[in-house]
């Protein structure tokens, strides 16, 4: 009823129009009886009247945040809809900055392309099998959802709010606006213009064409963008001929292409993430655009998992190989993935490029003479122990040469495995070290207040329960027993049963305690090491080692190895650059002395090695130590100066056990002896 006409109605004074006023009030009042009975409310009038303005304003605020949360978002997403990029241009991809990597006196290695191979595809054009891997592990519910996770959002926004990263779980369209439309900086802004142009995507496309952009716009590693240049590039394919394990390998790649190319330091990271893509596809499966789940069955499962792949060689020839991959993916935990193929960075390197194929070429010699003793590869690395910068990596013998023997199975030990497979970088890999890790067992125990005069009975010894519950029973190399041996000559002779009471004395948990420090990351299960330790029982990496050897080169100081010197963006302004911290004192100037003297020692080392053998460099004074394992499967030399350190490791990449290996005259001994007398040639005693 209009408010005039009660009013008038409501004034009138007649009997009638008084009757029709109660009437009215009171259905009115009936209206609303169910507000007075809520039983919360307090039985009193005065109290049922507070209650409810209390509720009533309540009511008002609450209406009055919605509207204004409204209109925040609206004008919020207004602002940043100003200037977006139109999703059309994904039609026509402009060509991205290439980032060039340099040695450290400016000389190029290695020139990373982000538009260079790309050929466009239709989604028919394709085996559905690369669809399906995609969407199992990438954006299960792809089909489902409006384009954006908004889990994935909060939690962007709750990483930015705690200091974390922007970084979240992406839908593919909203991957396909991060790698085809946007820039790749970790902002808020961007990330609220990601989500507008996501939606902007799947309003204007379906989703067909938008599964259609990513699998042409996303880069699976180098020169690779798109998936008909993937499959090309890594197994000579087209899309449509892909089986399902190539599927997978390829979905799996734009994750992290550098970790996971086949090409990289360690190609079986790659398999093990194909391995995972297919769990997926098994156990999660993907949505269709029907709606309905899908999952491959347990047969195609088992039998993409025993399938082989057989990679396509890599068609590029550039100088460093396993050094560029080892930048690369230094780079991309270091700034992400997408900025090293897209940005035009200007990379200088810590490598001497003069150097390293002085050192490649030393390898590759001296592995071709010992192949009469079983030796199929080898590795080195070269470092600068006053500031942990890397002048060499020689991940193999040879990057761009076939495995061998002919035909053999990559990653496997045993029958038809290989003794050298190329790409490993065996730099990088866990391999048991021998007697080379010694020296961090002898250090622990001068740093407990021992000396290096400290008498050691090397005769027979029992070490009751040592080895997992068991006796262990070790013995020297040659079988001979030398009775009371200081710990000099116990050192600098390599002798094992000295060794193994001097880790008894310091207690295995210090020791690894004391190689933590110096940079070994390897022993993480304290509890599976015992006496063994010392004489090589736990795996670690040569680049590991050498770092950990530079302390002693440094007086004491840990410097973790590091590849980069300086990194430009497109613009040339420097976004990083080397500052030496000083190092971390992990180790007394006076035990590291004493260690390097014990080291150089010819004298000491004479009764094992022979005197002035491959291991003494006349006219300088260099402190070295071989290792070579029980089995003859891992041969070491690490030496060093104070200007250079080496360390080399020799043997086969299926474990098969080398013939005759003698420590300081065949193996790793020669390389690394041509190696330092390379370095160290220029410097001064």
């Amino acid at each position: 009823m209009p408010l005039k006409k009660f009013r008038s109605f409501s004034s009138s004074r007649g009997p009638t129009n008084k009757l029709y006023k109660t009437a009215f009030l009171a259905g009115l009042s009936a209206k609303f009886d169910w507000v007075r009975n809520l039983s919360f409310l307090p039985k009193n009038r005065k109290g049922r009247r507070l209650v409810l303005i209390i509720l009533a304003y309540g009511v008002t605020f609450a209406l009055f945040c919605l509207i204004a949360g409204v209109l925040v978002i609206t004008i919020t997403l207004a602002i940043f809809s100003r200037d977006l990029p139109n999703p059309n241009t994904l039609l026509e991809r402009s060509e991205q900055l290439s980032t060039k990597i340099t040695d450290r006196n400016g000389e190029p290695i290695y020139e990373v392309y982000g538009e260079k191979h790309r050929v466009l595809v239709k989604l028919p054009e394709v085996t559905p099998d690369i669809v399906h891997a995609t969407l199992a592990v990438e954006d299960s519910n792809f089909y489902q959802h409006q384009g954006v996770s908004l889990r994935g959002m909060l939690r962007a926004v709750k990483n930015m709010l705690f200091g974390g990263s922007l970084q979240s779980g992406s839908t593919l369209t909203q991957q396909v606006v991060k790698n085809a439309v946007l820039t790749q900086e970790q902002t808020l802004s961007r990330k609220l213009k990601e989500l507008v142009v996501s939606l902007q995507l799947e309003n204007r496309y379906s989703k067909d064409e938008i599964l259609q952009m990513y699998l042409n716009e996303t880069p699976y590693g180098g020169q690779n963008y798109g998936v008909f240049t993937a499959s090309k590039a890594y197994f000579n394919k087209l899309p449509n001929e892909l089986t399902m394990a190539e599927s997978a390998f390829l979905a799996g790649l734009p994750q992290s292409p550098s970790r996971y190319s086949p090409f990289s330091s360690d190609p079986s990271r790659g398999i093990e993430r194909k391995n995972y893509v297919l769990y997926l596809m098994r156990e999660r499966g993907w949505l269709d655009s029907k709606g309905t789940r899908n999952f491959i069955s347990e047969e195609e499962y088992q039998k993409a998992l025993a399938e082989e792949l057989n990679f396509q060689p890599s068609g590029a020839s550039f100088k460093a190989p396993h050094f560029v991959f080892y930048v690369r993916e230094y780079l991309a935990d270091l700034l992400g993935e997408n900025v090293i193929e897209q940005m035009g960075l200007q990379v200088k390197t810590t490598l001497d490029l003069k150097q390293q194929d002085e050192m490649q070429k030393i390898v590759k010699e001296e592995i071709d003479t010992a192949k009469a003793l079983n030796v199929g590869n080898g590795a080195l690395v070269a470092l600068d122990p006053k500031s942990g910068q890397i002048l060499a990596m020689i991940g193999s013998k040879d990057y761009f040469a076939p495995s061998e023997p002919e035909g053999c199975i990559s990653g496997t030990t045993g029958e038809g495995s290989c003794l050298f497979e190329p790409n490993l970088n065996v730099v990088l890999a866990e391999r048991q070290p021998g007697s080379s890790i010694k020296p961090i067992t002898y250090a622990t125990m001068l740093e407990q207040g021992y000396s290096v005069a400290f008498p050691f009975l090397d005769v027979p010894s029992v070490f009751r329960g040592a080895d997992g519950g068991k006796d262990y029973k070790p013995v020297n190399y040659d079988g001979r027993f030398r009775g009371i041996v200081p710990l000099r000559n116990a050192l600098a002779g390599s002798l094992n049963i000295p060794a193994v009471k001097a880790i008894q004395i310091v207690g295995v948990e210090n020791m690894i305690k004391q190689a933590k420090k110096m940079g070994i990351t390897s022993f993480e299960n304290t509890n599976r090491y015992g006496p063994a330790l010392t004489l090589g029982g736990g795996e670690t990496r040569l680049l590991e080692m050498v770092g950990a050897y530079s302390v002693f080169a440094s007086g004491g100081l840990y410097r973790a190895p590091t590849p980069i010197l300086e990194i430009k963006d497109a613009k040339g302004n420097v976004i990083y650059s080397y500052r030496d911290s000083g190092g971390e004192r992990v180790l007394s100037e006076e035990v590291s002395y004493l260690i390097s003297d014990v080291l150089s020692d010819d004298g000491a080392r004479a009764d094992a090695f022979g005197a002035n053998s491959l291991l003494n460099i006349g006219g300088q004074e260099v402190a070295v130590k071989t290792g070579t394992t029980d089995d003859k499967r891992d041969n070491y030399a690490i030496g060093y100066t104070k200007d250079a350190i080496v360390g080399v490791w020799v043997g086969n990449n299926n474990n098969d056990a080398m013939k005759n290996i003698a420590s300081g005259i065949s193996g790793a001994t020669p390389i690394w002896r041509r190696a330092m007398l390379s370095l160290i040639k220029d410097k001064p005693p």
